[in-house]
Protein backbone atom coordinates (compact mmCIF):
# COMPACT_ATOMS: atom_id res chain seq x y z
CA UNK A 1 0.00 0.00 0.00
CA UNK A 2 1.02 3.55 -0.02
CA UNK A 3 1.74 5.13 3.05
CA UNK A 4 -1.48 5.68 4.99
CA UNK A 5 -1.94 8.38 7.35
CA UNK A 6 -4.77 10.74 9.04
CA UNK A 7 -6.74 13.49 7.36
CA UNK A 8 -8.03 15.97 9.35
CA UNK A 9 -10.65 18.83 8.69
CA UNK A 10 -10.27 21.05 6.05
CA UNK A 11 -11.60 24.58 5.15
CA UNK A 12 -14.07 23.08 2.35
CA UNK A 13 -17.46 24.17 1.81
CA UNK A 14 -20.39 21.18 2.11
CA UNK A 15 -20.80 22.09 -1.50
CA UNK A 16 -17.07 21.20 -2.14
CA UNK A 17 -17.69 17.75 -0.47
CA UNK A 18 -21.01 16.47 -1.82
CA UNK A 19 -22.30 16.22 -5.28
CA UNK A 20 -26.02 16.66 -3.94
CA UNK A 21 -27.43 17.55 -0.14
CA UNK A 22 -28.24 14.14 1.60
CA UNK A 23 -31.98 13.68 1.03
CA UNK A 24 -32.61 13.11 4.80
CA UNK A 25 -31.58 14.67 7.91
CA UNK A 26 -28.40 13.35 9.43
CA UNK A 27 -28.98 11.49 12.79
CA UNK A 28 -26.37 13.25 15.60
CA UNK A 29 -24.22 10.39 14.99
CA UNK A 30 -23.58 11.01 11.58
CA UNK A 31 -22.83 14.56 11.74
CA UNK A 32 -20.54 13.38 14.29
CA UNK A 33 -18.73 11.33 12.06
CA UNK A 34 -18.48 13.96 9.47
CA UNK A 35 -19.21 11.72 6.29
CA UNK A 36 -22.49 12.11 4.34
CA UNK A 37 -21.67 8.60 2.49
CA UNK A 38 -21.62 6.09 6.28
CA UNK A 39 -24.41 5.88 8.63
CA UNK A 40 -23.34 3.37 11.25
CA UNK A 41 -25.87 0.46 11.73
CA UNK A 42 -25.23 -2.04 15.00
CA UNK A 43 -21.54 -1.19 15.25
CA UNK A 44 -21.23 -1.58 11.43
CA UNK A 45 -20.71 0.89 8.12
CA UNK A 46 -23.45 0.80 5.74
CA UNK A 47 -22.35 2.57 2.44
CA UNK A 48 -24.90 4.93 0.49
CA UNK A 49 -24.52 7.04 -2.28
CA UNK A 50 -25.84 10.49 -0.69
CA UNK A 51 -29.44 10.70 -1.53
CA UNK A 52 -29.54 7.12 -3.79
CA UNK A 53 -30.06 4.11 -2.69
CA UNK A 54 -26.82 1.61 -2.63
CA UNK A 55 -28.10 -0.82 -5.47
CA UNK A 56 -28.97 2.39 -7.81
CA UNK A 57 -27.40 2.31 -10.98
CA UNK A 58 -24.68 5.39 -12.32
CA UNK A 59 -26.53 7.75 -14.51
CA UNK A 60 -25.24 8.43 -17.95
CA UNK A 61 -24.40 11.77 -16.93
CA UNK A 62 -22.08 10.66 -14.45
CA UNK A 63 -20.02 8.35 -16.95
CA UNK A 64 -16.79 10.33 -18.02
CA UNK A 65 -15.00 9.39 -21.40
CA UNK A 66 -12.84 7.13 -20.33
CA UNK A 67 -13.00 3.98 -17.05
CA UNK A 68 -16.37 4.38 -15.54
CA UNK A 69 -18.61 5.52 -11.86
CA UNK A 70 -20.43 3.13 -10.33
CA UNK A 71 -22.22 3.29 -7.15
CA UNK A 72 -20.53 1.93 -4.35
CA UNK A 73 -21.65 -1.86 -4.82
CA UNK A 74 -18.81 -3.28 -2.55
CA UNK A 75 -19.10 -6.20 -0.46
CA UNK A 76 -19.52 -5.65 3.37
CA UNK A 77 -17.47 -8.27 5.09
CA UNK A 78 -17.92 -9.26 8.93
CA UNK A 79 -14.43 -9.00 11.06
CA UNK A 80 -14.84 -12.85 11.30
CA UNK A 81 -14.62 -13.68 7.57
CA UNK A 82 -11.36 -10.97 7.20
CA UNK A 83 -9.92 -13.38 10.01
CA UNK A 84 -10.59 -16.09 8.47
CA UNK A 85 -8.90 -14.68 5.13
CA UNK A 86 -6.44 -13.93 6.54
CA UNK A 87 -5.34 -16.42 9.29
CA UNK A 88 -6.64 -14.36 12.26
CA UNK A 89 -4.15 -11.43 10.84
CA UNK A 90 -0.84 -13.55 10.96
CA UNK A 91 2.58 -11.74 11.22
CA UNK A 92 3.70 -14.16 8.13
CA UNK A 93 0.45 -12.92 6.17
CA UNK A 94 1.62 -9.08 6.56
CA UNK A 95 2.33 -7.04 3.34
CA UNK A 96 2.81 -3.95 4.79
CA UNK A 97 2.19 -1.22 7.23
CA UNK A 98 1.62 2.61 7.16
CA UNK A 99 -0.15 4.66 9.70
CA UNK A 100 -3.39 3.55 9.04
CA UNK A 101 -2.34 0.43 10.49
CA UNK A 102 -1.41 -3.02 8.60
CA UNK A 103 -1.97 -5.06 5.54
CA UNK A 104 -2.39 -8.60 5.38
CA UNK A 105 -2.53 -10.99 2.61
CA UNK A 106 -5.51 -13.00 2.05
CA UNK A 107 -7.51 -15.62 0.02
CA UNK A 108 -11.36 -15.29 -1.07
CA UNK A 109 -13.45 -17.00 -3.38
CA UNK A 110 -13.61 -15.38 -6.80
CA UNK A 111 -17.08 -15.05 -6.93
CA UNK A 112 -18.71 -14.76 -3.46
CA UNK A 113 -15.68 -13.13 -1.64
CA UNK A 114 -16.17 -15.53 1.16
CA UNK A 115 -13.22 -16.66 2.64
CA UNK A 116 -11.25 -19.94 1.46
CA UNK A 117 -7.92 -21.23 2.26
CA UNK A 118 -4.70 -19.99 1.04
CA UNK A 119 -3.83 -20.41 -2.26
CA UNK A 120 -7.35 -21.39 -3.40
CA UNK A 121 -9.80 -18.43 -5.07
CA UNK A 122 -7.66 -15.05 -5.37
CA UNK A 123 -5.69 -13.01 -3.22
CA UNK A 124 -6.58 -9.76 -1.75
CA UNK A 125 -4.93 -7.28 0.42
CA UNK A 126 -6.97 -6.44 3.87
CA UNK A 127 -5.95 -3.08 5.30
CA UNK A 128 -6.86 -2.88 8.66
CA UNK A 129 -6.93 -0.02 11.15
CA UNK A 130 -4.69 0.64 13.70
CA UNK A 131 -6.79 0.93 16.88
CA UNK A 132 -4.79 3.34 18.66
CA UNK A 133 -4.89 5.73 14.98
CA UNK A 134 -6.88 8.84 15.08
CA UNK A 135 -6.96 9.07 11.31
CA UNK A 136 -8.24 5.90 10.94
CA UNK A 137 -11.76 6.31 10.59
CA UNK A 138 -11.28 9.07 8.20
CA UNK A 139 -9.00 8.00 6.04
CA UNK A 140 -11.23 4.71 5.58
CA UNK A 141 -14.03 6.88 4.85
CA UNK A 142 -11.97 8.87 1.91
CA UNK A 143 -11.57 5.16 0.38
CA UNK A 144 -14.64 3.96 0.20
CA UNK A 145 -15.83 7.42 -0.64
CA UNK A 146 -13.61 7.65 -3.86
CA UNK A 147 -12.54 4.25 -4.86
CA UNK A 148 -16.44 2.96 -4.03
CA UNK A 149 -17.09 5.37 -6.37
CA UNK A 150 -14.73 5.45 -9.32
CA UNK A 151 -13.42 2.56 -11.10
CA UNK A 152 -10.32 2.83 -13.89
CA UNK A 153 -7.83 0.08 -14.83
CA UNK A 154 -5.00 2.11 -13.46
CA UNK A 155 -7.14 2.83 -10.10
CA UNK A 156 -6.67 -0.18 -7.49
CA UNK A 157 -10.08 -1.65 -7.62
CA UNK A 158 -11.50 -1.77 -3.86
CA UNK A 159 -13.59 -4.81 -3.00
CA UNK A 160 -15.32 -4.53 0.12
CA UNK A 161 -14.82 -2.95 3.34
CA UNK A 162 -15.74 -3.85 6.93
CA UNK A 163 -16.77 -1.26 9.96
CA UNK A 164 -17.22 -3.81 13.31
CA UNK A 165 -15.98 -3.50 16.59
CA UNK A 166 -14.31 -0.12 16.31
CA UNK A 167 -12.11 -1.73 13.72
CA UNK A 168 -12.05 -0.26 9.85
CA UNK A 169 -11.25 -2.70 7.39
CA UNK A 170 -10.51 -2.27 3.69
CA UNK A 171 -10.13 -5.48 1.17
CA UNK A 172 -8.44 -4.76 -2.03
CA UNK A 173 -7.34 -6.62 -5.05
CA UNK A 174 -3.86 -7.99 -4.67
CA UNK A 175 -0.81 -6.38 -6.39
CA UNK A 176 1.69 -8.88 -7.56
CA UNK A 177 4.68 -6.98 -7.92
CA UNK A 178 4.10 -4.33 -4.53
CA UNK A 179 4.59 -0.64 -4.96
CA UNK A 180 7.31 1.33 -7.69
CA UNK A 181 9.19 2.56 -4.44
CA UNK A 182 10.36 -1.03 -3.75
CA UNK A 183 11.36 -1.79 -6.90
CA UNK A 184 13.56 1.71 -7.36
CA UNK A 185 15.38 1.68 -4.51
CA UNK A 186 14.96 -1.48 -2.17
CA UNK A 187 18.10 -3.02 -1.55
CA UNK A 188 18.66 -5.96 -4.21
CA UNK A 189 15.68 -5.64 -6.07
CA UNK A 190 15.78 -6.34 -10.10
CA UNK A 191 16.72 -3.07 -11.51
CA UNK A 192 13.34 -1.68 -13.56
CA UNK A 193 14.42 -1.23 -17.51
CA UNK A 194 13.55 2.22 -19.24
CA UNK A 195 10.75 0.30 -21.12
CA UNK A 196 9.02 -0.44 -17.53
CA UNK A 197 9.84 2.66 -16.27
CA UNK A 198 8.43 4.59 -19.15
CA UNK A 199 5.23 1.97 -19.16
CA UNK A 200 4.42 2.60 -15.20
CA UNK A 201 5.03 6.08 -16.12
CA UNK A 202 2.01 6.09 -18.63
CA UNK A 203 -0.40 4.23 -16.63
CA UNK A 204 0.16 6.05 -13.73
CA UNK A 205 -0.48 9.76 -15.86
CA UNK A 206 -3.44 7.64 -17.12
CA UNK A 207 -4.98 7.25 -13.50
CA UNK A 208 -4.55 10.74 -12.74
CA UNK A 209 -6.17 11.83 -15.88
CA UNK A 210 -8.45 10.16 -15.49
CA UNK A 211 -9.37 11.57 -11.78
CA UNK A 212 -8.56 15.02 -13.07
CA UNK A 213 -11.26 14.77 -15.58
CA UNK A 214 -14.03 13.12 -13.72
CA UNK A 215 -17.60 15.00 -13.40
CA UNK A 216 -16.13 16.52 -9.79
CA UNK A 217 -12.54 16.49 -10.42
CA UNK A 218 -10.39 14.95 -7.70
CA UNK A 219 -7.12 16.11 -6.48
CA UNK A 220 -5.11 12.81 -5.43
CA UNK A 221 -3.16 15.10 -3.17
CA UNK A 222 -0.44 11.84 -2.27
CA UNK A 223 1.28 11.25 -5.76
CA UNK A 224 4.77 9.22 -5.02
CA UNK A 225 6.65 5.97 -5.43
CA UNK A 226 5.07 4.33 -2.50
CA UNK A 227 1.05 4.99 -3.83
CA UNK A 228 1.66 3.21 -7.40
CA UNK A 229 1.50 -0.25 -6.83
CA UNK A 230 2.45 -3.02 -9.71
CA UNK A 231 0.58 -6.21 -10.49
CA UNK A 232 2.21 -9.22 -12.07
CA UNK A 233 2.58 -7.85 -15.67
CA UNK A 234 3.91 -4.72 -14.12
CA UNK A 235 0.99 -2.75 -14.90
CA UNK A 236 0.41 0.63 -12.67
CA UNK A 237 -2.35 1.17 -10.24
CA UNK A 238 -2.96 4.36 -7.70
CA UNK A 239 -3.48 3.89 -4.51
CA UNK A 240 -4.36 5.39 -1.14
CA UNK A 241 -6.87 7.67 -1.45
CA UNK A 242 -6.91 8.59 2.27
CA UNK A 243 -5.90 12.30 1.40
CA UNK A 244 -8.03 12.67 -2.11
CA UNK A 245 -9.96 15.71 -2.23
CA UNK A 246 -12.85 16.96 -4.57
CA UNK A 247 -11.31 19.54 -6.62
CA UNK A 248 -12.64 23.17 -6.82
CA UNK A 249 -16.06 24.10 -8.35
CA UNK A 250 -17.79 27.39 -9.35
CA UNK A 251 -15.22 28.85 -11.37
CA UNK A 252 -12.58 28.71 -8.33
CA UNK A 253 -8.67 28.18 -8.89
CA UNK A 254 -8.37 26.10 -5.87
CA UNK A 255 -9.30 24.54 -2.54
CA UNK A 256 -8.03 25.92 0.86
CA UNK A 257 -7.10 22.87 3.31
CA UNK A 258 -5.08 21.96 5.78
CA UNK A 259 -1.32 20.75 4.52
CA UNK A 260 -0.92 17.16 4.58
CA UNK A 261 0.34 14.88 2.06
CA UNK A 262 4.28 14.09 2.06
CA UNK A 263 7.06 16.33 1.68
CA UNK A 264 9.44 16.50 -0.93
CA UNK A 265 6.19 15.47 -3.74
CA UNK A 266 3.90 18.18 -2.26
CA UNK A 267 3.47 21.00 -4.68
CA UNK A 268 5.71 24.54 -3.25
CA UNK A 269 1.95 26.60 -3.27
CA UNK A 270 0.11 23.83 -1.17
CA UNK A 271 3.11 23.84 1.42
CA UNK A 272 3.19 27.67 1.84
CA UNK A 273 -0.75 28.30 1.38
CA UNK A 274 -2.73 25.46 1.94
CA UNK A 275 -3.79 26.19 -1.62
CA UNK A 276 -4.57 22.68 -3.42
CA UNK A 277 -4.86 22.76 -7.05
CA UNK A 278 -5.33 20.22 -9.39
CA UNK A 279 -1.91 20.88 -11.09
CA UNK A 280 -0.60 20.33 -7.20
CA UNK A 281 -0.69 16.20 -8.34
CA UNK A 282 1.00 17.55 -11.76
CA UNK A 283 4.33 18.62 -9.59
CA UNK A 284 4.17 14.94 -7.94
CA UNK A 285 4.56 13.39 -11.02
CA UNK A 286 7.24 15.32 -11.86
CA UNK A 287 8.93 14.42 -8.69
CA UNK A 288 8.35 10.46 -8.80
CA UNK A 289 9.23 11.09 -12.75
CA UNK A 290 12.37 12.36 -11.79
CA UNK A 291 13.09 9.41 -9.49
CA UNK A 292 12.19 7.67 -12.19
CA UNK A 293 15.18 8.69 -14.31
CA UNK A 294 17.93 8.74 -11.57
CA UNK A 295 17.09 6.22 -9.06
CA UNK A 296 17.47 8.91 -6.09
CA UNK A 297 14.53 9.37 -4.00
CA UNK A 298 12.67 12.88 -3.89
CA UNK A 299 14.62 13.42 -0.01
CA UNK A 300 17.36 11.52 1.40
CA UNK A 301 18.91 13.42 4.42
CA UNK A 302 21.40 10.70 4.35
CA UNK A 303 23.12 12.59 0.95
CA UNK A 304 25.44 15.40 1.24
CA UNK A 305 23.56 18.46 2.26
CA UNK A 306 23.07 19.94 -1.37
CA UNK A 307 21.44 16.84 -2.55
CA UNK A 308 19.13 15.94 0.65
CA UNK A 309 16.22 17.31 -1.70
CA UNK A 310 16.30 15.32 -5.51
CA UNK A 311 14.51 18.15 -6.81
CA UNK A 312 16.77 21.01 -5.60
CA UNK A 313 19.50 19.47 -6.84
CA UNK A 314 18.62 17.65 -9.98
CA UNK A 315 16.52 19.89 -11.91
CA UNK A 316 19.84 22.33 -13.18
CA UNK A 317 20.77 19.24 -14.89
CA UNK A 318 17.82 18.29 -16.98
CA UNK A 319 18.88 21.32 -18.72
CA UNK A 320 21.88 19.81 -20.49
CA UNK A 321 22.26 16.70 -22.39
CA UNK A 322 25.75 15.61 -21.17
CA UNK A 323 24.12 16.70 -17.32
CA UNK A 324 21.61 14.76 -17.66
CA UNK A 325 23.11 11.78 -18.15
CA UNK A 326 25.52 11.67 -15.62
CA UNK A 327 22.58 11.54 -13.19
CA UNK A 328 20.24 9.17 -15.19
CA UNK A 329 20.22 5.98 -13.18
CA UNK A 330 23.50 4.20 -13.70
CA UNK A 331 21.45 0.71 -12.97
CA UNK A 332 19.89 1.24 -16.47
CA UNK A 333 23.17 0.57 -17.87
CA UNK A 334 22.85 3.13 -20.48
CA UNK A 335 20.24 1.25 -22.42
CA UNK A 336 17.56 3.44 -22.96
CA UNK A 337 17.11 6.23 -26.04
CA UNK A 338 18.79 9.38 -25.12
CA UNK A 339 16.67 11.33 -27.38
CA UNK A 340 13.57 9.48 -24.84
CA UNK A 341 15.25 10.52 -21.70
CA UNK A 342 15.64 14.35 -23.00
CA UNK A 343 12.14 14.63 -23.48
CA UNK A 344 11.16 12.83 -20.54
CA UNK A 345 13.82 15.33 -18.74
CA UNK A 346 11.69 18.14 -20.33
CA UNK A 347 8.30 17.09 -18.89
CA UNK A 348 9.85 16.86 -15.50
CA UNK A 349 10.79 20.95 -16.33
CA UNK A 350 7.08 21.37 -16.83
CA UNK A 351 5.95 19.43 -14.32
CA UNK A 352 8.29 21.22 -11.51
CA UNK A 353 6.87 24.82 -12.92
CA UNK A 354 6.88 27.19 -9.49
CA UNK A 355 3.50 28.28 -10.79
CA UNK A 356 0.60 25.79 -11.19
CA UNK A 357 -0.84 27.41 -14.16
CA UNK A 358 2.12 26.92 -16.09
CA UNK A 359 2.51 23.30 -15.72
CA UNK A 360 1.15 21.01 -18.09
CA UNK A 361 -2.91 18.88 -17.90
CA UNK A 362 -2.13 15.22 -16.57
CA UNK A 363 -3.80 14.23 -20.60
CA UNK A 364 -0.99 16.39 -22.64
CA UNK A 365 1.59 14.85 -20.26
CA UNK A 366 0.30 11.52 -21.26
CA UNK A 367 0.12 12.18 -24.87
CA UNK A 368 3.63 13.39 -24.40
CA UNK A 369 4.90 10.21 -22.74
CA UNK A 370 3.31 8.23 -24.99
CA UNK A 371 5.20 9.83 -27.89
CA UNK A 372 8.25 9.37 -25.92
CA UNK A 373 7.42 5.41 -25.12
CA UNK A 374 7.57 5.17 -29.31
CA UNK A 375 11.40 7.00 -29.56
CA UNK A 376 13.54 3.51 -29.88
CA UNK A 377 16.95 3.47 -29.12
CA UNK A 378 18.87 3.79 -32.03
CA UNK A 379 21.53 0.28 -32.13
CA UNK A 380 24.78 2.26 -33.65
CA UNK A 381 24.80 4.28 -31.36
CA UNK A 382 23.90 1.76 -28.15
CA UNK A 383 27.30 0.14 -29.90
CA UNK A 384 29.63 3.12 -29.70
CA UNK A 385 28.00 4.41 -26.27
CA UNK A 386 30.37 4.13 -23.02
CA UNK A 387 29.09 3.00 -20.07
CA UNK A 388 29.68 5.13 -16.96
CA UNK A 389 30.65 3.91 -14.08
CA UNK A 390 28.46 4.86 -11.46
CA UNK A 391 29.57 7.13 -8.90
CA UNK A 392 29.40 5.69 -5.15
CA UNK A 393 27.13 8.23 -3.92
CA UNK A 394 24.88 6.16 -6.07
CA UNK A 395 25.75 3.53 -5.72
CA UNK A 396 25.54 4.23 -2.00
CA UNK A 397 21.77 5.47 -2.65
CA UNK A 398 20.42 2.45 -3.96
CA UNK A 399 21.51 -0.41 -1.43
CA UNK A 400 20.07 2.26 1.26
CA UNK A 401 17.64 0.28 3.32
CA UNK A 402 16.30 2.76 5.52
CA UNK A 403 13.46 4.36 4.24
CA UNK A 404 11.98 8.23 4.97
CA UNK A 405 10.31 9.54 7.67
CA UNK A 406 10.84 13.23 7.28
CA UNK A 407 8.09 15.22 8.27
CA UNK A 408 7.70 18.76 7.71
CA UNK A 409 4.44 21.27 8.11
CA UNK A 410 2.32 18.74 8.97
CA UNK A 411 3.56 16.95 6.01
CA UNK A 412 3.74 13.31 6.23
CA UNK A 413 6.95 10.89 5.65
CA UNK A 414 6.98 8.28 3.54
CA UNK A 415 7.27 4.61 5.04
CA UNK A 416 7.68 1.06 2.96
CA UNK A 417 4.00 -0.37 2.85
CA UNK A 418 1.69 -1.88 0.15
CA UNK A 419 -1.27 -0.34 -0.01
Amino acid sequence: MGNCFGTHPVNISHSQCTSKPPSREQTDEEKRNGFEGISPEKGKGKIYNNNTPADAMATAADVPSSGKIVTPNLKMFTLQELKQTTKNFRPDSMLGEGGFGRVFKGWVDEKTYGPTKAGTGIAVAVKKSNPDSPQGLEEWQAEVKFLGKFSHPNLVKLIGYCWEDKQFLLVYEYMQKGSLENHLFRRGAEPLPWHVRLKIAIDAAKGLTFLHSSEKSVIYRDFKASNILLDGAYNAKLSDFGLAKFGPINGHSHITTRVMGTYGYAAPEYIATGHLYVKSDVYGFGVVLLEMLTGLRALDPNRPSGEINLVEWAVPSLENKKKLKKIMDPRLENKYPMEAAIQAAEIIKKCLHSDPKYRPSMDKILETLEQVNAIQENPKKKSCSIKTKPNNKQQQEHHHRSPLRFKHNGTRGARPSHY
